[in-house]
């Protein structure tokens, strides 16, 4: 029987906040560069996403080459004759961006007869922002909008909120601006509302909000707009949906002009449509790789690979390669039931990078048996062709076994009694 929408919800909202607190370990590289758990689309996906709910957005076009643009940009350009030309990338920070090029800014107003030559500046070139790290994204579709007249800018959000185990609105009637400066500095101005999950958005919360956000147009109808996007977060599975900034036009309605929305990996089974959307040009290529194995790989910018069994496990050998002088390569969990394939497969997503120096493998065998391993790690030696020094540290279920796999392989394989002595000859290896 599938879960109903709003059990699933709370679950993750719970999970959410267990999760934070018990991650409080992982090494500090691991905190800054976070493995995505969850679907995160493109501005454009997530305006047609909102209209199908009623939700009132920016007249715009999605196009993929210039000659699409010019097409776009003549049919939105109206009586300004101006349009909105922007960059599709899984990042923030867009309009203050820089591309690799040189081009400054990754949103530009332009004049519509203008649009298609900017946009073969900006089409299959790569936009640095405070969000993408100095690699960037690369800028595979533009989105041209129409140019609005936007006032009374606001903030609009729902998150999942883990101390109450539901949806949390938190909204602003300061909008179009970094939220979470303005909450530093005038924390008083920040609206916060729990939701029932069982009740949902309730007309009357809904007019609470309104009056909040200082809406001037008629407040019903500015409550039915942040209902039906509260309808989209929960039958859409998002576990955040963030306007900045929902904003009045001048015939005083209410329009989400610019839209993140992030949805939860564990709905995909019956999102498919969503997720079919995933963008993985914007994603690293090793994690990708790795999920396509059913494998948790997180990469960090040590010089150490590491491959481990559980996530308590890997955090810790993280931490002890850290305590020993040295910085993790990644965080990669095999799972407790991995096959030989995955180790295979786990192997190559490691050598592929070309800061690793030294290999560390530690495994726990209960569910996953130390044989198992072992031969996955003979085998992967052999078809990847290690180049690096590869520490082996066993313990568990079949661990004889596991080590005379090893050492009837015939291969340079540098054995460890424990954690502690695997992560210092994973260090003096780098020597």
């Amino acid at each position: 029987r599938v879960p109903p929408v709003n059990t699933m919800l709370r679950h993750a909202a719970v999970f959410a906040g267990s999760a934070l607190r018990g991650g409080a370990r992982v090494a500090s590289e691991a905190r800054q560069l976070q493995q995505i758990r969850y679907l995160n689309i493109h501005e454009y996906q997530g305006a047609e996403l909102m209209a199908k709910y009623g939700v009132r957005v920016p007249p715009g076009i999605a196009c993929h080459t210039p000659d699409e643009v010019a097409a776009a940009a003549a049919k939105l350009s109206g009586d300004s004759g101006e349009v909105v030309v922007k960059s599709q990338v899984l990042a923030g920070g867009r309009g203050l961006g820089t591309f690799k090029s040189g081009l400054k800014g990754g949103v530009h107003i332009v004049p519509a007869g203008d649009a298609k030559a900017l946009s073969e500046k900006m089409l299959g070139q790569v936009l640095v922002t405070k969000q993408t790290g100095e690699a960037g994204k690369p800028v595979n579709a533009l989105l041209v909008a129409e140019k609005m007249t936007l006032v009374n800018e606001m903030y609009f959000a729902i998150l999942l909120d883990r101390a109450s185990a539901g949806p949390m609105v938190i909204a602003c009637s300061e909008g179009g601006t970094s939220i979470e400066d303005l909450a530093e500095s005038h924390p008083e101005k920040i609206i916060k509302m729990k939701i029932d999950l069982d009740a949902g958005l309730t007309q009357a919360q809904a007019l609470e909000l309104a009056e909040g956000l200082r809406v001037s147009g008629d407040a019903n109808d500015a409550a039915k707009q942040l209902r039906a996007l509260y309808d989209v977060f929960v039958q859409s599975d998002c576990t955040m949906l963030e306007v900045n900034p929902l904003a009045e036009t001048d015939e005083k309605l209410l329009v989400a002009a610019d839209a993140k929305l992030n949805f939860d990996d564990n709905a995909e089974y019956r999102q498919k449509t969503l997720f079919a959307l995933r963008d993985h040009s914007q994603e690293d290529p090793r994690e990708v790789a790795a999920g396509a194995h059913d494998l948790n790989y997180i990469g960090l910018d040590g010089n150490i690979g590491c491959m481990v069994n559980g996530a308590g496990l890997a955090m810790a050998t993280m931490d002890i390669i850290s305590l020993h002088g040295a910085s993790p390569a990644n965080f990669l969990d095999v799972g407790g039931n991995a096959s030989e394939q995955q180790v295979v497969e786990a192997f190559k997503i490691l050598t592929a990078d070309k800061k690793v120096k030294a290999l560390l493998v530690n495994i726990f065998g209960g569910i996953m048996k130390c044989d198992v391993i072992a031969s996955g790690i003979v085998n992967a030696a052999k078809q990847v062709g290690i180049q690096v020094p590869l520490i082996v540290r066993l313990e568990g279920t079949n661990v004889e076994a596991g080590k005379e796999i090893l050492k009837a392989s015939g291969m340079d394989i540098i054995a460890a009694d424990d954690l502690d002595d695997a992560a210092k000859k994973a260090v003096a290896a780098l020597a």
